[in-house]
């Protein structure tokens, strides 16, 4: 039977989160107190399909409750309002509406995929906006990708900021692999140039948790825009995985003396029963792991991150942090993740030390 014009399909995740804090003296005086809690961390329902018969144009539709892609200061937003129409072939396409920033390892996959529970580079990005965005996967084999696009947040029938005109583009390239997919080295590099219509930039960030207040925070200033620079790299062999990535900020405010930020972090990760993340050579990004034994698929996780908003006159504050944890891939549908972490943060002349420990029940259909 031949498919129909139009076809449908749908995908809901839903996760679901316990954080407890603890903090020395000079973190709540730098901070508050932070308060420990259950959080639905993410409800997502995606609508997905085509429309068309011999030429098919993609949509999708995404609404999300305290999502990974949406702001933290927000409980409702849609993150995907888009149509993908292919050109020449399944190899290029271009994307309108609103989707993601081709910009940071960290955004451009799923969230649900990652080894680490929270992202850390969310000063140097935003997760969606609207725009046209060009997707080319290149060679026959589909070692390399291309995505570039432009955007403006005006444009979103949900939007409450006037940044203007945003520009980003990301690289990626399997350096070299070995046949099976288990063993390869993954590069990619990202550039993302931002302006401000009112002329006032502001980074901040969390350290990765969504129920903490903003550790780093430069407030506003003044400034014409910026450049943002990004490396990745992911090395895979069998069960173990490296993953790391480093975003620079350099930004245009000549009377803050064109301050420059940065982050990075390093994540090793472990299947300890032998499996390992599927990459996807489309998107130039590795997904879940997909368990292939009756008891799942236990992941050990290790990460270190930093994040630096002070240079000059702007002291937004800088923190590191340490993380330890267990994922357990119960099924293809259900994980169940457990992690300690430590941050030390530096600001107002102190270092202030906050634990944390994240309890997250995830499933994905």
């Amino acid at each position: 039977k031949e498919p129909g014009f139009f076809t449908f399909r749908h995908s809901l995740a839903i996760l679901y989160d316990s954080t407890d804090l603890s903090q020395e003296d000079v973190s709540v005086v730098q901070v508050g107190e932070q308060e420990s809690q259950w959080q639905p961390r993410s409800g997502r329902l995606s609508l997905l399909g085509t429309m068309g018969r011999d030429y098919k144009v993609a949509y999708q539709f995404s609404g999300e409750y305290k999502g990974f892609d949406s702001n933290p200061d927000e409980s409702w937003q849609i993150t995907d309002v888009s149509l993908t129409f292919p050109l020449g072939g399944p190899a290029n396409k271009l994307v309108v509406g609103k989707t993601k920033q081709p910009f940071a390892y960290e955004m451009v996959g799923d969230a649900a995929n990652l080894p680490q529970s929270e992202r850390v580079l969310s000063p140097f990005f935003v997760s969606r906006n609207m725009g046209l965005r060009m997707i080319h996967v290149l060679g026959q084999d589909k070692r390399a990708t291309l995505s570039y696009g432009a955007y403006n947040d005006t444009w979103d029938i949900q939007s409450k900021s006037s940044r203007g005109m945003e520009y980003a583009a990301r690289a990626t390239g399997l350096a070299w692999e070995r046949p099976g997919g288990l063993h390869f080295l993954h590069l990619g590099a990202a550039v993302r140039k931002i302006d401000d219509d009112k002329g006032v930039l502001r980074y901040r960030g969390r350290p990765e948790s969504n129920v903490t207040d903003y550790f780093v925070d430069t407030g506003n200033f003044s400034a014409e825009g910026a450049m943002h620079y990004g490396l990745e790299l992911l090395y895979n062999r069998g069960p173990f995985s490296l993953l790391a990535e480093y975003n620079l900020a350099d930004v245009d405010a000549p009377a803050q003396g064109n301050p420059n930020f940065s982050g990075y972090y390093l994540t090793g990760s472990w299947v300890i029963t032998g499996e390992t993340r599927p990459y996807d050579r489309n998107v130039g990004y590795a997904r879940r792991v997909i368990p292939t034994g009756r008891w799942g698929a236990p992941e050990l996780v290790v990460r270190y991150s930093s994040v630096d908003l002070e240079d000059g006159p702007v002291q937004g504050g800088s923190f590191e942090k340490t993380y330890v944890g267990l994922n357990w891939w119960a099924t293809k549908r259900w994980k169940f993740g457990l992690g300690w972490g430590r941050t030390w943060l530096d600001a107002d002349g102190g270092r202030g030390v906050t634990d944390a420990v994240l309890t997250r029940f995830q499933w994905v259909y």
